[in-house]
């Protein structure tokens, strides 16, 4: 199926419309929000730091926590750049005229996804799991396959790629695929192959390149 130039502009219009810059600061923002909460209402309550704090040896925890605030617009930076860059490939090595800064839109847009694992998380520890260890706060990830196993008595190795595979991560590819889609106004099932050997398929060689590295 294809899109007409009328119902392609229309899409463009309604999914595009917002100003890159702007919606990049909301989801930088958003995120120290939600890292703020975490370390404050969940991190914070833990045993283990309050003994420390007592003991004044929380110093390196507050300037570790310091440098993740300030490294947010960094990495969200690095990733939309490589994520469009990767896209921008895989659009060329089929014949789609796919720009760079439209997959870096893509890219930034579709990164929205990613806000609703993290507000389960926070409800799970402030509602349901309200006493956890630091190591049950680093394992849990939502609807991901790391649910599947007891992470105790997992290799630490295991542990990120069990949780990048999770079902938020295959609706980030459908929202790759529906934007090339949409951008490109070409094939469905093009859009979709494009993503799949493009992102999906270095998504799967980063996985593969940590376990080989990891130690």
């Amino acid at each position: 199926m294809q899109l007409s130039k009328e119902r392609r502009q229309e899409l463009l219009d309604e999914w595009f419309s917002f100003g890159t810059g702007q919606l990049f600061a909301v989801i930088c923002v958003v995120t120290l929000i939600l890292l703020f909460i975490k370390k404050s209402f969940i991190e914070g309550e833990l045993a283990a730091f309050e003994i420390l704090q007592e003991r004044g040896e929380m110093g390196f925890f507050h300037a570790l926590s310091a440098v993740q605030y300030l490294t947010v617009p960094l990495v969200y930076a690095w990733k939309f750049t490589v994520t469009a860059f990767i896209l921008y490939v895989g659009g060329f090595m089929f014949g789609y005229k796919l720009t760079f800064k439209d997959m870096w839109r893509l890219a930034l847009a579709a990164e929205l996804v990613f806000f609703i694992p993290e507000l389960i998380k926070i409800a799970w520890f402030l509602v349901v799991n309200t006493d956890p260890t630091y190591q049950e706060i680093g394992a849990f990830y939502p609807l991901s396959m790391m649910n599947l196993f007891d992470f105790e008595s997992l290799a630490p190795r295991w542990h990120y790629p069990l949780k990048a595979l999770n079902l938020f991560e295959v609706v980030y590819w459908i929202a790759l695929a529906a934007g090339v889609y949409v951008i490109s106004g070409k094939q469905r099932k093009n859009s979709i192959i494009i993503v799949a050997t493009s992102y999906v398929l270095w998504f799967f060689l980063w996985i593969g390149f940590y376990l080989i590295i990891y130690k």
